[in-house]
């Protein structure tokens, strides 16, 4: 791809770039120059630059314009009504790693775009990597992203989309499952209340109703040993560190205040 210097001279003048910028910068987005920048890469021509710089304006999340999502050092391809991996996901990956092992099953439950799955495949290499999602849309894009790692994307609600030759030897479970508690959906920032799926959102009434469902039947997917790694918020931590404990899994939480990140880590017993 031509660098950013040389577009700009070839294709679009300064006065261009610093009108955009500004305009962004009052439609609210904070990081408008480079937000700028990105539009500027991705553009083919001056009109379909404009014309993205009038999609994004117009509230539509950059990731959908420019078709990606930066995630763990990885272009994640991001269709539109598809959940956009968010970087504080990225302290859950992170957890991952830490626990998995080369040859390991990994499931991504929730995988939306499967940035999650994507990203620990690229770091672990060797592992049998398994997604799944309810949005047809979702598993479109996932399947974009995984399929050059090896992995599997399957289509249904949570477990019941798995092939039953993993049930009892999944060794690491992550996911990023809907957490908003219903009433609060209308609180989030118009990019997500407006263009994302509420299906990738709406966790039910105290926001732990599809939480609760993972948790309720991974003692049966895990593996003797194996982990259980779950998002959520830092309100929700202790009623979700409940809910692990309650399933008899040995549980802890930990978090990344920077990130502002929670992770809730549950181990399978040995023997069940």
């Amino acid at each position: 791809m031509i660098g950013i210097d040389k577009k700009i001279n070839v294709f679009f003048d300064n006065q261009t770039v610093k009108s955009i910028a500004n305009k962004l910068r009052n439609a609210g987005c904070i990081y408008a120059e480079d937000e700028t920048q990105l539009l500027i890469l991705e553009a083919q021509s001056l009109e379909d630059l404009l014309k993205k710089v009038q999609m994004r304006l117009a509230g539509l999340p950059l990731e959908y314009i420019i078709g990606w999502a930066h995630f763990c050092d990885l272009r994640i391809v991001v269709e539109q009504e598809v959940f956009v991996p968010r970087q504080r996901t990225e302290f859950l990956v992170h957890q991952a790693k830490t626990l998995a092992c080369s040859g390991d099953i990994v499931v991504d439950l929730c995988c939306g775009s499967g940035a999650i799955g994507a990203a620990l495949a690229a770091d672990l290499g060797d592992i049998f990597l398994y997604c799944s999602d309810i949005d047809p849309i979702a598993v479109q894009c996932a399947r974009r992203n995984i399929t050059k790692f090896g992995g599997h994307v399957f289509e249904g609600d949570l477990y019941k989309a798995l092939p039953q030759s993993i049930k009892g030897h999944i060794n690491i479970l992550v996911a990023n499952v809907p957490y908003v508690p219903t009433e609060s959906i209308e609180l989030l920032p118009s990019e997500a209340r407006l263009y994302e799926p509420n299906v990738a959102l709406d966790g039910g009434d105290d926001g732990l109703n599809i939480l609760r469902r993972v948790v309720d039947e991974a003692s049966y997917w895990l593996s003797p040993g194996g982990h259980l790694l779950i998002e959520t918020s830092e309100m929700q931590a202790p009623k979700t560190f409940e809910i692990f404990a309650n399933a008899g899994l040995s549980t802890k939480v930990v978090r990344d205040v920077e990130l502002d990140a929670t992770v809730v880590i549950g181990v399978n017993p040995a023997f069940n």
